[in-house]
C-alpha cells in the first residue's frame, strides 16, 4: 500500500515516443528525432503531476535500456514508478509518428509480438492502492488483450463503491482490436464500474454505438456512467452529469502536434475534478490544457503547469472579447 493515497492512479499504455524533429515530412525523409516518454495512461499521470497531484501509473516495460529510460523519465516528472514492472521476454514499445499539421499525425506502433503493458497480471495489482486513489484512470486499450483485460476489470471491480471518480478513457485504436464489435463487448463489461467516461465521437461509437453527442451522453448514462464527456474537436466539448449538459468551445491554437492534446485534457480533468470545480470551469481548463500541448511537439514533456493553462485561458478570453467588438 502506498504511504499516502495517490491522488491520481492510472493504468495502461507506456513506452517511448520517437518523434521527428522535422515536420511536414514522411519518416522516409526525416533526418533527426527526439525521444520522449509516451503512452496515453502515462501521459495523463504526468499531466496530473504537473499540477502538483501525487500520481502513479500501473504498467509494464521491457527489461532493456528503454525500460530504464522510462523509469528515469517518470521519476523526473515526479510520477511514482513502483507499479511499473519489467517483462524480460518483451521489448519496451516504441512509437513513431509523422507530423503534418494541423490535423494529420500518423502513428506507427512497434508493439510486437505484444506489448509489456498488455501483460499486467491481476495478481500483481495493489488493490489497496487502487481503492485508495482519489481518481483511478483506465483506458480502452487495456481491455484489448489478456491478461491486461482481466487485470483492468479486476481493478475496476475493486473501485466499486469508492467515492472518488473512476474514469474510463474510451481510447479506441482499431489496430489493437480484431473488430469494433469485439471492443464494444468489453467496453460494455467495463462501463458499469466507471463513474466518468471521456472520449471522442468515434470512441463513443465504439462504447455505446452512438455518434451524436447528446445521444452518446445519454447512452453512457444508461450504461452506468455518472459523468459523460464527449470531445468533438473543432466543435468543442460536451459534458453531461445527468442533471445538466454543458458545452464549451475549443481554445484557438496553432497546431504543431495534436497527439498529446487528449492526454493533456485527461490530466486537467483529473485536476479539475479533484479541485471540486463546477463542470464548466473544468471543461474550459481541460480545453486550454489540450490547446497548450497541441501547440508543442512532445506529449509527456509538453504537459503544462496550472499557470500556463490559466494564462492560455486569459489569452483566449481577450481574443474572444476582441472578436466580439470587431
Amino acid at each position: 500500500m502506498a504511504d499516502q493515497p495517490f491522488e491520481v492512479l492510472t493504468m495502461g499504455r507506456i513506452g517511448v515516443d520517437i518523434y521527428p524533429l522535422q515536420t511536414g515530412r514522411s519518416l522516409r525523409d526525416v533526418e533527426s528525432f527526439g525521444k520522449y516518454l509516451g503512452g496515453s495512461a502515462t501521459n495523463v499521470a504526468v499531466a496530473a503531476a504537473r499540477y502538483g497531484r501525487r500520481s502513479a501509473v500501473i504498467s509494464r516495460t521491457g527489461q532493456d535500456p528503454f525500460g530504464d529510460y522510462i523509469h528515469d523519465a517518470l521519476r523526473g516528472f515526479s510520477v511514482d514508478d513502483r507499479f511499473v514492472t519489467a517483462v524480460p521476454s518483451l521489448p519496451t514499445p516504441v512509437t513513431f509518428c509523422e507530423i503534418f499539421p494541423p490535423d494529420d499525425f500518423p502513428l506507427y506502433f512497434y508493439r510486437f509480438p505484444t506489448a509489456p503493458d498488455l501483460q499486467i497480471e491481476p495478481d500483481e495489482l495493489d488493490l489497496d492502492a487502487i481503492r485508495g486513489a482519489g481518481i483511478f484512470w483506465m483506458t480502452g486499450t487495456g481491455l484489448c488483450q489478456e491478461p491486461s483485460r482481466s487485470a483492468t476489470l479486476q481493478a475496476l471491480r475493486a473501485r466499486d463503491g469508492v467515492p472518488g471518480p473512476t474514469v474510463f478513457d474510451l481510447d479506441y485504436r482499431a489496430m489493437f482490436w480484431p473488430s469494433r464489435a469485439e471492443a464494444r463487448r468489453w467496453y460494455a463489461e467495463a462501463l458499469p464500474h466507471a463513474t466518468v467516461a471521456v472520449g471522442n465521437l468515434d470512441e463513443c461509437d465504439t462504447a455505446v454505438g452512438v455518434r451524436e453527442p447528446r445521444a452518446a451522453a445519454r447512452a453512457l448514462h444508461d450504461a452506468g456512467v455518472q459523468l459523460a464527456i464527449i470531445k468533438q474537436g473543432p466543435a468543442g466539448v460536451l459534458a453531461s452529469d445527468g442533471t445538466q449538459v454543458v458545452e464549451v468551445p475549443p481554445v484557438p491554437v496553432t497546431v504543431v502536434n495534436g497527439l498529446g492534446a487528449g492526454d493533456a485534457f485527461g490530466g486537467a480533468l483529473c485536476h479539475g475534478l479533484l479541485s471540486g470545480w463546477d463542470l464548466e470551469r473544468v471543461l474550459r481548463f481541460c480545453n486550454a490544457a489540450g490547446a497548450v500541448v497541441a501547440g508543442r511537439l512532445a506529449c509527456a514533456d509538453a504537459m503544462p503547469t496550472a499557470d500556463e493553462v490559466e494564462a492560455t485561458l486569459r489569452e483566449a478570453e481577450l481574443l474572444n472579447k476582441g472578436t466580439q467588438r470587431a
